[in-house]
């Protein structure tokens, strides 16, 4: 019997990208849940699914006054990892996962759009980060949290210090976009033109951004989730390789 990917999205367009081949090859089913639905995350059962994955979103988890199903979303994940049950979390599903375990979330320095390097901790160097360890990845965030008690930091960037953190080996949480592919790039850059242009950037010097850093930042987003999806308590299958 297949496991479980509970997939958790809050915009069509941000999507599992280059991860979800990854999730296959490892014997999941992808459920996806459209939290902005009208159902929301109303009736997950939190222990239930073998794994659950956080993606982004353009709110912030403060905005819960607006977005109401973000202190949902809060409340399963505290529930989640209460239970230790296994969480993938990517940009807002990270600061989500921050949030669920106490600590604050709130707007940064910046607002960071493009490649950029991730710097793995020696902590991180010896985790599933050691594979984007010199690789440029996509970052587009402008808020950030505090590390949350308990966890491991795994990676800071120059803007950032707060770029991954861990629970042991079955709780990870990344403030970068592993996920993307050359596609889902090129959407978000048509939807968010303005917002690009707005900082000042160049939507065509993104896309040679791309062009140069694309292929590399995929392999390594894939190792790094084929590793950790190895790595879960349990014993995950090896992955299975599909034509």
């Amino acid at each position: 019997m297949s496991r479980v990917a509970l997939v958790l999205r809050h915009a069509d367009e941000i999507h599992l990208g280059n991860l979800e081949q990854v999730l296959i090859e490892h014997g999941y089913a992808v459920r996806y849940v459209d939290t902005l639905s009208a159902d929301g995350v109303q009736g997950i059962d939190p222990a239930a699914a073998d794994l659950f994955v956080v993606l982004g979103g353009e709110m912030g988890v403060y905005q819960a006054d607006e977005f109401p199903v973000l202190a949902e979303e809060v409340q399963l994940l505290a529930d989640r990892l209460a239970a230790r049950r296994p969480v993938f979390g990517v940009c807002l599903g990270a600061q989500l996962m921050a949030s669920a375990l106490g600590s604050s979330v709130y707007r940064g320095p910046s607002n960071e759009i493009g490649y950029r390097l991730v710097e793995p901790t020696e902590a991180g160097q010896d985790s599933p980060l050691r594979h984007v360890n010199g690789i440029p990845m996509m970052q587009w965030h402008s808020d950030t949290f505090d590390l949350p008690a308990g966890t491991t930091r795994l990676a800071g960037s120059t803007a950032y210090g707060n770029e991954a953190f861990a629970i042991e080996d079955w709780a990870l949480a990344v403030q970068f976009h592993p996920e993307l592919t050359a596609e889902m790039h090129e959407q978000w850059l048509a939807s968010s033109e303005a917002e690009v242009r707005a900082e000042g950037l160049n939507p065509d010097e993104l896309r040679r951004e791309r062009t140069e850093h694309s292929e590399a930042m995929q392999q390594a987003s894939r190792a790094l989730f084929s590793e950790w999806l190895s790595g879960l308590p349990g014993g995950a299958a090896d992955p299975r390789r599909t034509p």
